[in-house]
């Protein structure tokens, strides 16, 4: 059996044996034509898009973060030895499948020192330049003095979504913060559908699930919704 006929086989037969009631979703009237969780119930569960899901579960689990793992292990309520297992398969597709990852276009982290020049120029208003991850890749003086409360955080780069949803300095900051909140979700939604196999944004959507749960109701209620893509 080939690497990702194992993990095929792993995810669908891990997702197929629980419900929804034993994962805590809602069901609601009508006939299910599967017994388990479906593929998007567990996308949910994960904090990831379908999309992302549906690759991992044919088999592509190269490069695939731990927080990543994390998430799908409490989806899937693995016990100890499965968990080992699935990071087994991880790290097989890793070594296996690293030229096969290196494909998948990154978000950018660098600016070309004529876009900083730009920025720089712009002395009457906060300005700065982002990725679809909502990193802030640079600013002027007045867009760093305007997200000062983010820039306390060392992570870097800077990053609106974590700055969002794990400071608590947010709720002062942002005038309307429950509005905020949804738009950021949205743009990361849109940024998940658009580039489903950037590392860097499943590793941000695992952190912000496992530690919001605002970011986690939020994702979740984003499923299905017209305009939000998944």
């Amino acid at each position: 059996m080939t690497d990702r006929s194992q993990i095929r086989e792993f995810l669908t037969t891990r997702r197929a044996r629980i419900t929804p009631e034993q994962a805590g979703l809602p069901v609601y009237g009508g006939s299910r034509r599967v017994t388990g969780l479906r593929r998007e119930e567990v996308a949910l569960l994960a904090g990831v898009s379908v999309d992302y899901y549906n690759k991992l579960e044919r088999g592509n689990l190269a490069g695939v973060s731990e927080s990543v793992l994390d998430a799908l292990s409490r989806a899937l309520q693995l016990t100890e030895a499965e968990r080992d297992h699935l990071y087994d398969l991880a790290r097989t597709a890793s070594t296996h499948g690293g030229a096969a990852s290196r494909r998948h276009r990154p978000s950018a982290r660098r600016v070309r020192p004529g876009l900083q020049l730009v920025l720089d120029a712009i002395t009457e208003a906060p300005a700065d330049l982002r990725n679809g991850r909502r990193d802030v890749l640079a600013s002027n003086r007045l867009g760093r003095a305007l997200y000062s409360e983010m820039y306390a955080d060392p992570v870097r780069p800077a990053n609106v979504a974590r700055f969002t949803f794990l400071s608590p300095r947010s709720r002062e900051f942002f005038r309307d913060w429950d509005q905020s909140a949804t738009d950021i979700v949205a743009s990361l939604r849109t940024e998940a559908g658009r580039n489903p196999y950037d590392k860097g944004l499943s590793d941000l959507i695992g952190e912000l699930s496992t530690r919001s749960e605002e970011f986690r109701v939020l994702w979740a209620a984003a499923v299905g919704v017209p305009g939000w893509a998944v």
